[in-house]
């Protein structure tokens, strides 16, 4: 299993993980380092199921924000996670502190952050030397 989701709240991994239950897809439970709660499904999906898989985090993604920007004091979350995959296909999770993370939430959608997140992950992987008016900037 290699493709990764993680949340910060137990009820919208649970949801998730009755999502993919639903469609007779496996999944694998684990704590993440950071306090998150990660389910790996496998790699081998077909693309409509993906589509569908994606759509329904990233809809969970938004509940996840909308409960990290109304909650405070203890119950604040530092961090926030946006789920990529790398350059090499690798599935990944970058971690962004929450205050950073509701100010990209406020201006941009769930799909430019991921955008975004993925353009930098793109840029640290293949970094581009010199001046960037003489450089094609690949894009992801």
């Amino acid at each position: 299993m290699s493709n990764e989701y993680i949340f910060f709240d137990a009820d919208l991994r649970d949801r998730f993980v009755a999502f993919v239950a639903a469609r007779g897809i496996a999944s694998e439970l684990r704590a993440d380092a950071m306090d998150g709660l990660i389910v790996a499904l496998a790699d081998d999906l077909a693309d409509e199921i993906e589509d569908a898989i994606e759509d329904h985090y990233t809809t969970l993604m938004e509940v996840q924000r909308d409960l990290a920007e109304a909650a405070d004091g203890d119950q604040a979350l530092a961090l926030m996670a946006v789920a990529i995959t790398l350059p090499d296909g690798q599935p990944g999770t970058v971690r962004i502190p929450a205050r950073h993370a509701r100010r990209l939430f406020a201006h941009f959608s769930v799909e430019e952050v991921h955008e975004l997140v993925a353009a930098i992950a793109q840029s640290v992987a293949n970094p581009v030397t010199g001046p960037l008016c003489q450089r094609d900037y690949p894009t992801p």
